[in-house]
């Protein structure tokens, strides 16, 4: 009998587990995370804190009961503290009673997910400064929101920009410090400044933004923060903080057991999702990820991916052949009825990936513009002027920004030209898009000044 052992019990080691008892129905699987809670949707905790549900149960998509009726065995509030890989070997200690016990694996998974990435700030261990990453988290940060009028957020990634709008709609004044000279700097350059430009024109005083400054001080007593110091000597009252200022891989049992530690400081995984252990497996936000785009190592943790990873693992370490490719990095989020989205390579990255970058952005209307519901947008895409391959693009807006994203990565995937993407037969009616959707306008303009680039 295969003897499964799984470390981490969100995303990727949940659906690891799930998908390993399908495969072999007579395998002893174990799961054991240091989590209070297994298998929830981490995505939705802002939307939970914002207030469109009352009872954080609903993130909940199986607990160990469930996964007890199909016999796998989940061991809440467990760390596994060393892997023993000669031995096969994991020593586990029970955080309720401190008990510690080793425990046999024939194939082990690491889904030991990130963490919040903390900066150095001056009394950061105040009460009522929170991250966000479980559902304590978010139960603690709403607890504190009602007791609260201010808010302050540091960091404007995805986290930073979700919990901007929870905080609004529970009628908080915010304020959110960015130390880059950018809102949402993971976009480039010309699109962060539309993004900030927007949020800024709908405030109406209930948000502040503060960008290219860094926290360095927080100060308060023993009910916790009370006023927050910015480098540039600035300093604000507030009663709450939140942490979003990135997140790190937890690699350090991977490092520790003598597995190596990929290019991007997340753990090597071959596209079976096997470590440089043919025993040992690692899925998620801990793993290193392979851009689709031109096969560099990359490392974008998101639910979606890492419910995709575990599934592989689980695959090939039930004896079954399945692949992970890679990732183009898609995403997305809104803010205020303002959408953000993105897929594949931005014109930085691919300046620094050694690509010669050309781009069109072009602002339109989503739909046609008699009608009710009609919203602008900007799209922006890239491609290499050298091979016309696509590269990339960027979408914001109040109008359906994510659809059009959501087509370019089927584009990126199959490599495809701009010359070979402007014939694309897009749906067209009034209600959904333009004569032409702005994404196929911006997809000629864009061959344009390829044939103008190549022609000088």
């Amino acid at each position: 009998m295969t003897k499964i052992v799984i470390i981490g019990g969100v995303a990727a080691g949940a659906k690891c587990a799930a998908k390993s008892r399908r495969l072999l129905p007579d395998a002893e699987i174990d799961l054991y995370t240091q989590d209070t809670h297994v298998s929830y949707s981490a995505c939705g905790l802002p939307y939970y804190i914002e207030g469109n549900f009352q009872d954080y149960r609903q993130l909940l998509v199986r607990s160990p009961e469930e996964f007890a009726k199909d016999n796998i065995f989940v061991h809440l509030e467990n760390k596994v503290s060393k892997i023993l890989p000669k031995s096969h070997k994991i020593l586990v200690e029970n955080l309720k009673n401190n008990d510690a016990e080793l425990i046999d694996y024939d194939k082990l998974v690491i889904a030991t997910g990130a963490r919040a990435r903390i900066p150095q700030i001056k009394n950061s261990t105040l009460k009522n400064i929170f991250t966000l990453r479980t559902i304590e988290d978010g139960i603690a940060i709403k607890e504190k929101v009602l007791t609260s009028k201010h808010a302050t957020i540091i960091g404007s990634g995805y986290i930073g920009v979700e919990m901007l709008e929870a905080f609004v709609k529970q009628n908080l004044r915010v304020t959110l410090v960015e130390q880059s000279p950018y809102f949402m700097p993971a976009f480039d350059n010309d699109m962060s400044t539309l993004i900030l430009e927007q949020l800024n024109s709908i405030s109406n005083d209930r948000f502040k933004i503060i960008t290219n400054s860094v926290v360095t001080e927080f100060a308060g007593d023993e009910n916790g923060v009370h006023l927050v110091r910015l480098s540039n000597g600035q300093e604000f009252e507030t009663d709450m903080v939140l942490i979003s200022a990135g997140v790190i891989p937890n690699i350090e049992l991977a490092s520790d057991a003598g597995l190596i530690i990929g290019q991007t400081g997340a753990i090597f995984v071959t596209k079976e999702m096997q470590t440089s252990n043919p025993d040992i497996y690692a899925c998620g936000d801990c793993a290193e990820k392979t851009s689709l785009i031109d096969g560099s190592k990359i490392w974008v943790p998101l639910g979606s991916t890492a419910n995709k990873e575990g599934r592989v693992a689980a695959m090939n370490l039930c004896g079954q052949e399945d692949y992970f490719e890679g990732i183009l990095g898609s995403a997305v989020t809104r803010c205020l009825g303002f959408t953000m989205s993105m897929t594949g390579f931005t014109e930085k990255k691919a300046l620094e990936n050694g690509f010669s970058p050309v781009t069109a952005t072009v602002s339109k209307n989503d739909k046609v513009g008699y009608m009710p519901d009609v919203n602008n947008i900007t799209l922006r895409i890239i491609a290499d002027a050298k091979t016309g391959q696509l590269l990339g693009g960027q979408a914001v807006g109040s109008g359906d920004a994510d659809k059009r994203i959501n087509t370019l990565t089927s584009a990126l995937i199959a490599k495809l030209s701009v010359s070979e993407f402007v014939s694309n037969d897009l749906t067209y009616s009034p209600p959904f898009s333009t004569t032409i959707d702005p994404l196929l306008n911006a997809a000629q303009i864009l061959k344009s000044k390829l044939e103008q680039v190549n022609s000088s």
